[in-house]
């Protein structure tokens, strides 16, 4: 049976309408109703105040016209929470600085170490123009490129695996040139809603054999790197070699992701984010952050709708605490 309606907290949210379809699912709409949470959609298009009224907003829009909007509702309704700040989610627009803070922070661990891959924003195709120009910029092939801006557009998901000097003018710029690290070919998913944390694993780019990295030429976007393409094995065969990877993959000490996870909060002021942390297979101790995301898919978790729910009754809890 849902609340009284003068007991209910009614939460806002602004989201492009993909995110809409693909995280307001009904499954969550009625998990929040019967926890006395209200989602309420808001039209960007439309003067926040005149909407709501909201005790929460949780938003992934981008703008000038979007923030002022914020800081007016806030401005208006100081006792809403807003879920988050739009300057503090932009620095996960970059792909640069969305790791520095992964550097800055300060864990102990008595069993891994956690760190960056090496990595650089080259910012004009000239600077890699000499046969030699990765060697003396402290990188060896293969290399991850990444665009430089993270910012969901319809480039920032344009990544690739470049194995030689060929395969760096097929790239565009600025871009992130990131080592790669052969990581048996799972990824770790980090999911962070407040003080709630969970972590799954998932297939990544397979292990490419040394003797491979030496005779791979050119560049391969990520959607055609596979164990087909690096290791010639066939498609079935590939995915069975994916979901073993999968099951037999050690998830990462319990106290490396919470440790982690309330860091890189503390760190970045948000609440809403994952990141994505992979294990060298040569030193199984070593974890290296690769990415870090606002506001995720969360609705690919499990249960996500009672993990999602749980974070905003802490918030709604924290308000009238």
């Amino acid at each position: 049976m849902s609340k009284p309606e003068s007991h209910r907290y009614r939460v806002g949210y602004a989201l492009e309408p993909k995110k809409v379809r693909s995280f307001i699912l009904n499954s969550l709409v009625d998990y929040a109703n019967q926890r006395g949470i209200d989602l309420i959609q808001i039209d960007p298009t439309r003067s926040l105040i005149e909407q709501g009224p909201f005790d929460c907003i949780i938003h992934k829009l981008y703008g000038e016209d979007w923030k002022k909007q914020l800081d007016e509702f806030s401005a208006t309704h100081p006792k809403a929470v807003i879920i988050d700040r739009p300057d503090l989610i932009e620095r996960l627009h970059n792909r640069e600085s969305m790791l520095e803070v992964v550097n800055q922070i300060k864990i102990t661990l008595e069993n891994g170490t956690v760190g960056i891959p090496k990595q650089l924003v080259i910012q004009e195709s000239k600077t890699l123009a000499d046969a030699n120009a990765i060697e003396e910029l402290g990188l060896n092939f293969p290399l991850i490129a990444k665009p430089l801006d993270a910012d969901g557009g319809p480039n920032s998901h344009n990544l690739s695996l470049v194995f030689d000097q060929s395969g760096l003018k097929t790239l565009s710029f600025p871009v992130v040139l990131q080592e790669f690290v052969n990581h048996g070919g799972v990824i770790f998913k980090i999911y962070v809603a407040g003080q709630r944390i969970t972590c799954v694993k998932r297939k990544s780019l397979p292990d490419i054999p040394e003797e491979k990295q030496k005779t791979m030429t050119g560049a391969l976007p990520f959607s055609r790197v596979s164990n087909g393409a690096v290791q010639g094995n066939s498609h079935n065969k590939e995915d069975d070699i994916a979901q073993k990877n999968i099951e037999k993959a050690e998830m990462p000490p319990e106290n490396l992701i919470e440790g982690l996870a309330k860091a890189l909060k503390e760190a970045m002021g948000l609440n809403l984010f994952n990141f994505d942390v992979i294990r060298d297979t040569r030193d199984p101790t070593r974890y290296l952050v690769i990415d870090v995301n606002y506001f995720p898919g969360y609705a690919k978790l499990p249960t996500y709708e009672s993990f999602f729910t749980n974070f905003l009754c802490d918030i709604a809890h924290l308000k009238t605490a």
